[in-house]
């Protein structure tokens, strides 16, 4: 069980980490570090009484998860916002709102739905196969890769040395090549 001050030390290393993260995924500061701190008090209210081993795990599915409800809820207000434009436009006028509005450049919007399925089906891929990876190599993977701790930090995680780690990482992005270039994905 993870005290007080192990979690608070915890939050406070991961919190540049999932801020960065945060903004990468969302492109906006305030609604990353809004989501950041969804993720911190997540973590905060339901798993503080685990081990402190397993915080970091924890904390990545739970930024990960407040991400995508990010998204969902702004897909939800952007529909309701359209459909309430709607009634306030011009109702003798033959133009349909809905084609009207632009997404914006480099968001998922602007993708083609073909873009956006082929996107969605390899990232589903990628993760069956990272849930294929043996733990210790899972476990390394993640850290490194999507936690974007560097080998010490790894190492001082998993309770290993720095060249497990490198054996590790190394072990998971060969197999999640070959698995990958099996299902015809290059990269």
């Amino acid at each position: 069980m993870a005290t007080r001050e192990e979690l608070a030390d915890f939050l406070a290393s991961a919190e540049r980490r999932a801020y960065k993260q945060a903004l990468f995924a969302v492109r906006d500061e305030n609604n990353a570090l809004d989501v950041v701190q969804d993720a911190m008090l997540k973590l905060a209210e339901h798993y503080s009484d685990r081990p402190a081993q397993e915080l970091p795990l924890l904390f990545t599915r739970i930024l990960q998860n407040s991400i995508h409800d990010f998204f969902r809820r702004q897909k939800v207000r952007s529909t309701w916002v359209t459909l309430l434009s709607a009634f306030s436009g011009n109702p003798d006028s033959d133009e349909d709102p809905l084609e009207t509005l632009e997404a914006a450049e480099g968001t998922e919007a602007a993708e083609s739905a073909a873009d956006q399925a082929e996107r969605a089906q390899i990232i589903a891929m990628i993760e069956q196969e990272i849930a294929k990876l043996p733990p210790r190599q899972r476990q390394a993977f993640l850290l490194r890769y999507w936690e974007d701790m560097d080998v010490a930090e790894t190492a001082a995680t998993m309770g290993c040395s720095e060249g497990s780690v490198k054996t590790h990482c190394s072990r998971a992005t060969h197999a999640l090549a070959q698995a990958l270039l099996a299902r015809g994905i290059t990269l």
